[in-house]
């Protein structure tokens, strides 16, 4: 399809067809105008989301670390208590077995 185009060579050319056609053209900018605005609203709004989407996920990635390092705490402590409890354990069997 081919654009339209003014041939002001054309002795039927008036006024009024260009009133009309910067009217269209007026008409047309504005529609693009805000089709643009929309598309960028959406695009801030994605963009808003991904980072308070990363930022969610920051935090909680911040707490499952923590929490895994209390677990490492608490297996490590638990750890120490068990070889404690088996060098108990050894210490009175031989006192029972003497």
């Amino acid at each position: 399809m081919e654009d339209e185009v003014f041939d002001f060579s054309n002795s039927e050319f008036t006024r009024e067809d260009l009133i009309n056609a910067l009217n269209e053209m007026v008409h047309e900018y504005r529609k693009l105008s805000q089709t643009f605005e929309e598309i960028k609203a959406e695009n801030n709004g994605l963009k808003n989301s991904s980072v308070e989407s990363s930022t969610a996920q920051l935090e909680d990635t911040d707490s499952l670390k923590t929490e895994l390092s209390k677990l490492m705490i608490e297996n490590y402590l638990l750890t120490n208590w068990s070889c404690e409890l088996k060098s108990e354990n050894e210490r009175l069997n031989e006192v029972m077995s003497s």
